[in-house]
């Protein structure tokens, strides 16, 4: 029997498209929720692929920030801890017919596409650690706060490995605070969420 998805992918820039977002996405989102000891059976996640101009426009919209941005997720319900550095309470899966809806997260092929050129990373590398950074917040992990910050880092980078991929915070040998590279650059942590 085949494997259901757990990824409903949209597209809506086709450049995603040869960019392998979708076999990116999924191969995120599994390794996420494989590290964190969650099924991948009882769990839909979807992932819209657009461009600058539409995240602009969800990002006016929910966040009232009318500017691109490199991911935006919305969680299907709350799950952030009461408290700093803490876990989040993890949902229970549904069933592989009726999976548990996590949430919604919507990346930027220009966006992304920049950072990755900045970064020297490959497009697809960087897309893959933007789907793990949206799906670790579908679950209820942030980086408000240094605990927070410290907590998300360690589980990308965790994760990031799990894909065979090097470290998204390493430059040039070294290992970045998540929230210092944001100070450091300028902006704020609305990239990474919504």
């Amino acid at each position: 029997m085949p494997i259901a998805p757990l990824v409903d992918l949209v597209i809506e820039d086709p450049r995603w498209e040869a960019a392998g977002l979708e076999a990116g996405a999924e191969a995120a989102a599994r390794a996420s929720l494989d590290l964190l000891g969650l099924s991948t059976d009882g769990f839909e996640i979807c992932v819209m692929g657009c461009d600058d101009a539409r995240i602009a426009a969800l990002n006016a919209d929910f966040r009232g920030k009318p500017r691109p941005t490199n991911v935006l997720s919305w969680p299907s319900q709350e799950r952030a801890p009461d408290l700093p550095g803490q876990v989040p309470d993890l949902p229970a899966p549904g069933n592989p017919a009726m999976p548990e809806e996590l949430g919604d997260i919507a990346i930027s092929y220009e966006t992304c596409l920049a950072e990755a050129q900045a970064a020297g990373r490959p497009l697809g590398d960087h897309m893959r650690h933007l789907i793990v950074h949206g799906v670790l917040h579908l679950l209820g992990y942030d980086h408000e706060t240094d605990q927070d910050a410290a907590l998300m880092e360690g589980l990308e980078v965790k994760i990031m490995a799990q894909l065979g991929l090097p470290d998204p915070f390493a430059e040039a040998g070294t290992h970045t605070d998540h929230k210092a590279s944001v100070e450091r650059t300028g902006e704020t942590a609305e990239h990474d969420h919504g």
